[in-house]
């Protein structure tokens, strides 16, 4: 595989699992569950060894979780390719949840929203 190509295939493994983390948030369960395969299965980071098999099950799942507010933040993405059509890929993901507030956001302690912005400026950054 050439260059170009790994760089480019190593990037949309790495958006599938930002995706991935998008759409849960989003409470989008017939899209997540469009990204794992018939035959995929899940497991849930509280019961790793515990795994859901075939996307409908996954689909059923999903959809049988309580209402809630969820943001998933993704980091550290490796992918390494494995040749042609194999790779693996590991993350961080850091899930914050609770109650959603009129805007979607998550409600903060004193009922405001959590929900921000990151700005980017000539001078570095700033958090609105």
């Amino acid at each position: 595989m050439d260059e170009v190509k790994a760089l480019t295939t190593k990037a949309a493994i790495a958006e599938l699992i930002t995706r991935y983390a998008a759409l849960n948030d989003a409470g989008n369960w017939d899209a997540v569950a469009e990204l794992y395969t018939e035959d995929g299965r899940m497991s849930r980071p509280t019961s790793p060894d515990d795994f859901v098999a075939g996307r409908a099950a996954i689909l059923a799942g999903f959809r049988s979780r309580p209402p809630r507010a969820a943001r998933h933040f993704v980091a550290n993405i490796l992918v390494t390719l494995e040749g042609e059509t194999r790779a693996r890929a590991s993350s961080h993901i850091l899930l914050f949840t609770g109650s959603a507030a009129e805007d979607g956001g998550l409600l903060c302690g004193d009922g405001s929203s959590s929900s921000f912005a990151v700005l980017r400026h000539r001078d570095g950054h700033a958090t609105t």
